[in-house]
């Protein structure tokens, strides 16, 4: 994995962690409301453009929860490792545009020719064709 994001770190919490997760949104009114989503690791894009603000994990047997992806304004300042590897152009496209995800330094370095590229993970199908 690389990344050439400014200002983003990369931490990794969740491993092979089994655990439940939560999400901090902005709702249309403008005040944040935090829910439990589940135990499966969330995708970005099931959220609106601007709504996600953390994602937070707890471990089973743990009463703690741990931040694993985080927002300040238009800045995604931290991000677990395993979201990271998920997270797709298309989706930093469509909803993150306006934040520092949206780097097109990154998308190259990673090989990344179409949304469903990874945005930090080396896209190897596109590597036999750059060759």
């Amino acid at each position: 994995m690389i990344n050439t994001i400014k200002g983003l770190n990369i931490v990794s919490m969740i491993g092979d962690n089994k655990g439940t997760f939560q999400a901090i949104t902005k709702t249309p009114a403008g005040f944040m409301t935090a829910y439990e989503i589940g135990s499966e690791l969330p995708s970005l894009n099931r959220w609106k453009k601007g709504a996600l603000q953390t994602i937070q994990f707890r471990p089973e047997g743990s009463k703690a929860w741990l931040t694993v992806f985080a927002r300040k304004g238009t800045k995604v300042i931290l991000m677990d490792l395993k979201i990271a590897e998920a997270l797709e152009v298309g989706t930093v496209n469509q909803l993150f545009y306006n934040t520092n995800l949206y780097d097109q330094g990154q998308y190259q370095s990673m090989r990344a020719k179409t949304w469903a590229d990874k945005v930090f993970v080396i896209n190897e199908n596109n590597l036999e064709k750059s060759c």
